[in-house]
């Protein structure tokens, strides 16, 4: 299994569980989140409670919960949502900092991608959700969610030069 990491705070955002799409010239990878329940899940077998002496609140489950997987699984921290300015801050700062921690081929690749990239959010700017990992750590790599038209579950996007490939 690949876990990846962010590069700047080693915290794990994502796995080869969820499979990703490259987008902007492999900018950002792309990755279809579901919502999912969680949590104990009582199974209806069919069986009359009222003749088994149960009570008409039996079988409600008050520990079930419905989660995005991947917010779940990797245990993201919403934040609050950025206007352009404050994304554009957050990118200068990002770039600085990420591009101290790339080397040769991989920093010149993300400095010619991250431009495209950094436009392509913009313009989504307003339907996006912004999560951290687990540690929340200011200096770390956003994780942007956005409900693609019509759809029921989310999108997520990553910048893909951020992710640092562990095998586990």
């Amino acid at each position: 299994m690949l876990v990846y990491q962010d590069l700047l705070t080693g915290d794990e955002l994502l796995s080869d569980s969820f499979p990703y799409k490259e987008i902007e010239n492999g900018a950002l990878w792309e990755v279809e989140g579901k919502w999912v329940v969680t949590g104990s899940v009582d199974v209806d077998i069919g069986a009359n409670p009222s003749a088994e002496g149960g009570g008409e609140d039996e079988g409600v489950d008050d520990q079930a919960v419905k989660v995005v997987d991947i917010v779940d699984t990797f245990r993201l921290q919403e934040q609050p949502p950025f206007d352009k300015k404050q994304f554009v801050a957050y990118i200068k700062k990002y770039i600085k900092s990420l591009s101290a921690k790339l080397e040769g081929e991989q920093q010149d690749q993300f400095k010619k991608t991250i431009e495209g990239a950094t436009k392509y959010l913009l313009g989504k700017i307003k339907d996006l959700q912004f999560f951290v990992g687990e540690s929340m750590h200011d200096d770390s790599t956003l994780v942007f969610a956005y409900y693609k038209d019509g759809a029921a579950d989310p999108t997520f996007l990553y910048f893909a030069h951020g992710l640092k490939e562990i095998k586990c």
